[in-house]
């Protein structure tokens, strides 16, 4: 099962529009407030931090260029062209590389475990963005690429910030700028229940090794000059 075409080509018109310096996207926040949070999470718990790493749902690449500071070999995989495009023009030393990468289809899962084996997986804010069929086969692919020595790094938007958003959106002057293209695209972020991800991940062989809540940082803010900030929950999953 693939996402469907018209979701791609949502994003895709998305990436085409979205301007190409950092910060211009919502939730394109600075590394030192998101990856770099999350590697003190994360690192603890990777049982071979020398595996590849994926960064899934890439973008444009910021959080994929920090973390190619880190680790020997990271790949930044998207299901839009168009944002890897932003991502390879921002990295012209080719410090990651990147790949047209629908985590949804099983068969290109297979694929990419084939190519660089278990890998570890950072992957921030996707499956909130996936539509309700999609969630499912998506984390049944990043099971795939994790294998059976990877691990995953997994943080979502808390049920809590569909309420927000929905405010947001509907404030006396419409949603904030940086918010306002992703809903225009019809991409808005999908509400997922707090519930419903340990058992996707269940369903998907993954085991929890651990979690939390932290606030998703965004780029936007509001009109008395406080940095939007979503309530999301995170973990950290692997097979055991």
């Amino acid at each position: 099962m693939s996402v469907t075409t018209r979701y791609r080509e949502a994003w895709e018109g998305f990436w085409r529009e979205a301007p190409g310096e950092q910060g211009a996207v919502f939730w394109d926040a600075e590394p030192s407030v998101t990856a770099g949070v999350h590697l003190g999470l994360f690192e603890p718990h990777l049982a071979a931090p020398g595996l590849p790493l994926v960064d899934l749902g890439c973008g444009n690449g910021t959080q994929t260029r920090f973390l190619a500071d880190r680790y020997p070999r990271v790949v930044g995989a998207d299901l839009s062209a168009a944002a890897l495009d932003h991502a390879r023009l921002a990295d012209p030393a080719g410090q990651a590389s990147y790949r047209l990468f629908d985590a949804a289809e099983k068969v290109e899962a297979e694929t990419l475990h084939a190519e660089l084996g278990d890998v570890n997986v950072y992957m921030r804010g996707v499956l909130h963005q996936c539509e309700p069929d999609d969630r499912q086969p998506l984390v049944d692919g990043l099971a795939t690429l994790v294998g059976d020595r990877g691990r995953a790094f997994v943080v979502e938007l808390a049920e809590a910030a569909g309420p927000l958003l929905r405010g947001l959106a509907q404030g006396p002057g419409g949603p904030p700028a940086k918010l306002a293209p992703v809903f225009r695209h019809g991409i808005a972020p999908g509400e997922v229940a707090d519930a419903a991800v340990p058992e996707y991940l269940r369903a998907a062989g993954l085991v929890v090794l651990a979690s939390g809540e932290l606030p998703l940082v965004t780029t936007e803010y509001l009109a008395d000059g406080t940095r939007i900030e979503l309530p999301s929950k995170w973990v950290v999953v692997g097979r055991v």
